[in-house]
């Protein structure tokens, strides 16, 4: 894991609406990423609204639920940890095609802060807490604000 080459995306999103979408599942895990979004959406000046999912597989629907609403971009954060059997497989998959789906279909940005990992250290790793090496809940919330602010750009709003 290494942040080597990883961009600045930092606008000023004053005036944006971002839903964070969060699962319940690993909760020290979940507190690391939606702390890292959150103060990512606060020191860019939008505002924001949490709301929460049991899964990351309920993630796809109030995502799109949300950005038929008036948000301008939601940031979607889960964390799915590999098992035994391939349950992985299928709720990752079906995450990250669902998020793809709802990004295209509403023409708005997903952030993608869904966890994918071998096991609970991977995950903490990723966290953005005290000793983590990397923060995806903030990353996550700095590529749908970038990207809310490019596609502004290429209709004409900004």
């Amino acid at each position: 894991m290494s942040k080597h080459g990883a961009p600045s995306l930092t606008v000023d999103a004053t005036g944006r609406r971002v839903a964070i979408i969060a699962g319940s599942w690993h909760q020290q895990v979940m507190a690391g990423l939606i702390a890292g979004a959150e103060q990512t959406l606060e020191a860019a000046h939008a505002s924001h609204t949490l709301i929460t999912v049991a899964g990351s597989f309920e993630i796809p629907l109030a995502a799109q639920a949300a950005l038929a609403q008036d948000y301008d971009a939601v940031v979607c954060l889960g964390v799915i940890v590999r098992g035994e059997t391939p349950h992985f497989d299928f709720v990752a998959s079906a995450v990250t095609e669902g998020l793809t789906r709802v990004q295209l279909d509403a023409g708005k940005p997903v952030g993608f802060g869904i966890l994918t990992v071998d096991d609970d250290a991977q995950a903490l790793d990723r966290a953005g807490l005290e000793g983590s090496s990397e923060s995806k809940g903030q990353e996550a919330a700095e590529a749908a604000l970038h990207l809310d602010h490019v596609v502004a750009g290429l209709r004409g709003a900004r």
